[in-house]
């Protein structure tokens, strides 16, 4: 099995895409919540200029597209690991063409595109969670074994565990990772029975962070070169007692970002952008 990835955390461009007005309305959602098309908007553009200006990444914004309510959410359209890109094919079978521009976009960037064309399998990126050493993919409502079997095959040089997902919509959508060997968690008894099959499922043990909110647990962590530790996480207005643990990590550069109009349709931190280590050419 393959030790910790080189540079886990760097990243040196990240993919976004812009909202639809169509978002508020038309985006999928498990509950009834009004979305404040204004707010989202707002709170977007904060995020793309956090990467974009504050970290120094190069961000490639693609345009929104009004037939697709739920673009913006890149993350679940590819997985990048290394110099491979994995298109995947989304669990909602409206947001399927989500996958073009993000396969044009990741074939510009000259990476190697494995596209998931089996019409079996259903992979979301939300779904995915890369610790650095090995992947681990929730079997969710949005992904099933063979996107599963699928993402093991196009990254072969790591394992690949799967973890069922009772309740949420996503893995990610209660954990994610904030350093090497570190991973946050929420405190529902659904998250740490997660957490307990990844323990059990992984020859490395990993750290924990354990924080109060599912939905805080969504963090985007980097290792920047001019920055050191990065962990972009929610907000003390929205979840006050999950952001004083975050205020532990103190070799951390600790930025909140308001995520309160997305998380309304399911949509959490690391939705919002696909992150890439491009290495220079020569």
């Amino acid at each position: 099995m393959a030790g910790l990835m080189a540079g886990f955390g760097n990243f040196t461009h990240a993919i976004v895409r812009a909202i639809p007005a169509s978002f508020s309305k038309e985006a999928l959602r498990t509950n009834c919540g009004e979305v404040d098309q204004v707010k989202a908007q707002r709170e977007h553009e904060r995020y793309v200029g956090v990467l974009k200006h504050k970290l120094g990444l190069q961000v490639l914004e693609l345009p929104a597209d009004e037939s697709l309510p739920d673009c913006v959410f890149v993350e679940d359209a590819a997985v990048v690991c290394g110099d491979t890109a994995l298109i995947t094919r989304p669990g909602a079978a409206s947001r399927r063409k989500e996958t073009e521009a993000m396969k044009k976009a990741l074939t510009e960037l000259n990476l190697n595109i494995v596209v998931m064309d089996d019409e079996t399998a259903t992979l979301d990126g939300g779904d995915v969670l890369f610790t650095g050493r090995e992947f681990f993919v929730g079997l969710s409502k949005r992904t099933n074994q063979r996107g599963a079997e699928i993402l093991a095959d196009a990254f072969k040089d790591y394992a690949v565990s799967t973890v069922p997902v009772q309740e949420g919509l996503h893995l990610k959508s209660f954990c994610s990772m904030a350093g090497p060997g570190l991973i946050v968690i929420g405190s529902s008894e659904p998250a740490q029975r997660a957490l307990k099959i990844m323990q059990q499922m992984s020859d490395h043990r990993y750290d924990k962070l354990t924080v109060p909110d599912d939905l805080a647990a969504n963090c985007i962590y980097m290792n920047l070169p001019s920055k050191g530790h990065v962990l972009l996480h929610s907000t003390p207005e929205e979840f006050p007692e999950s952001a004083k643990v975050f205020e532990k990590l103190k070799d951390h550069m600790l930025i909140p970002i308001s995520n309160s109009e997305k998380v309304k349709v399911d949509g959490a931190l690391t939705c919002c952008s696909v992150l890439i280590n491009k290495k220079a050419e020569i």
